[in-house]
């Protein structure tokens, strides 16, 4: 099914999602010292997945089924509960579990939650959603200093 247009830019940040899993497993197959991975994974902490969950969090409307909000509620809290985790820890499972953790919090999303919400929103909600985005997206450019567009 295709995704509704107003939720591509979460998709599209679902994307990344899953290349930063995927780039953590990598790592800690190639054994990529422990501290680099944490680095990394710090750095799509701060720069891409706390904003995700945030945007998520207050522009996603609560579906019909409680049970799903109750479950991205969930997914996100453990995301974040293993990025304090891994932050003091030198385990490298830790590593593995928050890459399965996103990884399994984002399919969750793209093949339950988005498609719940396409099949039950009507066509004003899903715009709603959609202008939502469209203005936190413009907010944050225009939050760039003038150089980084030109």
């Amino acid at each position: 099914m295709k995704r509704n247009e107003n939720l591509v830019p979460l998709s599209r940040d679902h994307h990344f999602g899953l290349l930063c899993s995927w780039k953590i497993r990598e790592g800690v197959r190639k054994n990529i010292i422990y501290d680099r991975i944490k680095k990394y994974i710090n750095y799509f902490w701060q720069e891409s997945l706390s904003r995700h969950f945030e945007i998520e969090d207050t522009v996603l409307p609560e579906p019909e089924n409680e049970s799903l909000q109750l479950q991205m509620q969930k997914e996100h809290s453990e995301i974040r509960k293993l990025i304090n985790t891994l932050n003091q820890s030198q385990n490298p499972r830790i590593l593995e579990d928050f890459a399965d953790a996103l990884s399994s919090h984002i399919r969750f999303e793209e093949r339950m939650y988005f498609p719940h919400l396409e099949n039950h929103l009507s066509d004003d909600e899903m715009t709603e959603i959609g202008n939502k985005l469209n203005l936190i997206h413009q907010k944050e450019q225009d939050n760039y200093p003038d150089q980084f567009w030109k």
